[in-house]
């Protein structure tokens, strides 16, 4: 298990914006659906929908990280873990579902010297000097 793995609850306070693009025909439809009550906006249908989908494949998302080894939730590096990683003589391979936060005492040769690779599914908040310096280990 990674350093300062903390699992992130379903409901957070900060969220991540996508952009979508529909049809006339579906846009009406969610419309209307929001218009007769069914839901407060067209963002709460929209995130209602993408939770009953991800619940519907939670047995295959659950196979897929046990397979390819993800972590789920959220990742803190901050530059005490990272020197104690380098102390160690390791290299961090990082695969995690969720959010990696670098916190910003990290310095870009920090980062380099200790995260061999970063595979997120999700979001990467770090500063944009150490995102640069681990741009070629982002996968």
């Amino acid at each position: 298990m990674m350093p300062n793995v903390v699992p992130i609850p379903d409901k957070r306070c900060d969220s991540e914006k996508i952009t979508i693009n529909l049809g006339p025909v579906d846009l009406g439809r969610v419309d209307l659906l929001v218009q007769d009550g069914f839901y407060a906006n067209r963002s709460d249908l929209i995130r209602t929908a993408i939770r009953n989908q991800l619940a519907n494949h939670a047995d295959e998302m659950a196979q897929s990280m046990s397979r390819q080894t993800f972590e789920l939730g959220l990742i803190d590096l901050d530059a005490a873990t990272l020197e104690r990683t380098r102390q160690a003589g390791e290299r961090l391979s990082i695969r995690v579902v969720g959010l990696v936060r670098i916190a910003p005492d990290v310095t870009p040769d920090l980062a380099r010297a200790t995260i061999a690779s970063l595979t997120v599914l999700g979001t990467v908040q770090a500063s944009r000097a150490v995102k640069k310096a681990l741009a070629d280990r982002f996968f």
